[in-house]
């Protein structure tokens, strides 16, 4: 089979004055179909997950249902603290803090502000400045003084906020009475036998610089602030495996995903991508031609893994650049169209 259409994008898009190192690698379930190409960079390079690390959160909540151990539809207060559910979402002078419950957080319909990216000082902008560590507390601290977006699932809809996930995180552990790194070994790398994956848990580990236009940054107290909503380091080779046994059922029954699958779009700065539980979802395709669906994550640094049902091939890369998050979800709306002509060949 010839990739040669998806190696002439993946090097346009490496000769871009935007993009100083890249990888790309399509695979089908069985790996009888397999492809990747690297710019300064193999398969077996470490890449910062971002915000794919939520489906190792989501993997981890997914697991505990299974084990009976939460449910969904739990509320959230029966897991955390009162100092943190104290004042936690106050929409329009109603307190609804109490009613949020777990699939709020995992479908992002909880309507809770996003430190990331919103206040006086998001976090996007302050970690160009500096590498900073932010603990759970003082960030459910700063969320609370700005302003939900509406009440938990009266949104039209999601609204993406990392909080949602770092309430996860808190709420796994626990659950497990283990750190979040633990659950993750237990659950994932384990079964998996991932041996390069891992979360940021220590000023010491090995995070990859971060390119920003053309600076680099070093985040690792930042990725070791939020590790259920962004803290994972992997390799390409590494974030194959997962993906595949993530949709493949190998974790979890696959069935759950029915419980999942109803999802809402993204606010407006996420283009057209929707939200599920725990997931993205968005289609390619062209007027006149089949869209297909593409169900998985990506990452604010450049990172992506996502999955196509239709063709069963998986894509997972990095393009290694902060400054436009789109970028890596047009190189995979790209490369799956011109799959569909290699199997169709």
């Amino acid at each position: 089979m010839s990739f040669d259409k998806c190696e002439k994008i993946f090097d346009r898009l490496s000769q871009t004055a935007k993009i100083h190192e890249a990888i790309a690698y399509i695979e089908n379930t069985d790996g009888s179909i397999s492809w990747n190409k690297g710019y300064h960079r193999t398969i077996d390079s470490p890449i910062n997950m971002a915000s794919i690390t939520k489906l190792f959160t989501t993997t981890c909540i997914l697991i505990l249902c299974q084990q009976g151990k939460l449910s969904l539809n739990d509320k959230i207060k029966t897991f955390l603290d009162k100092e943190i559910m104290n004042g936690l979402h106050v929409y329009k002078g109603i307190d609804y803090s109490n009613d949020l419950r777990i699939s709020d957080l995992m479908f992002q319909v909880s309507g809770l502000p996003d430190y990331f990216l919103e206040g006086n000082e998001p976090f996007e902008k302050k970690m160009l400045k500096e590498d900073f560590y932010v603990d759970l507390e003082e960030m459910i601290a700063i969320n609370k003084t700005m302003n939900p977006k509406f009440a938990p699932r009266m949104g039209s809809r999601s609204y993406y906020a990392d909080i949602n996930f770092d309430l996860l995180g808190k709420i796994i552990e626990r659950i497990t009475q283990k750190t979040l790194s633990e659950v993750f070994c237990m659950f994932i790398f384990k079964p998996l036998n991932l041996k390069s994956t891992y979360i940021v848990t220590a000023d010491t580990d090995y995070v990859p610089n971060v390119y920003y236009k053309e600076k680099k940054l070093s985040l690792v107290k930042f990725l070791r602030s939020c590790p259920a909503s962004g803290g994972g380091v992997t390799t390409a080779r590494e974030l194959m495996i997962f993906i595949k046994a993530f949709w493949g059922g190998k974790l979890f029954n696959k069935q759950v995903f029915e419980q999942l699958q109803n999802h809402k779009r993204l606010q407006i700065t996420f283009g057209g991508i929707h939200y599920a539980g725990g997931y993205m979802y968005l289609k390619s395709g062209m007027l006149f031609i089949k869209k297909n669906q593409l169900i998985g994550h990506s990452g604010s640094t450049g990172s992506y893994a996502f999955y196509c049902p239709e063709t069963d091939l998986f894509f997972v890369g990095d393009v290694n650049q902060g400054s436009s998050p789109s970028i890596p979800i047009r190189l995979l709306l790209m490369m799956e169209m011109n799959t569909r002509n290699i199997l169709s060949a």
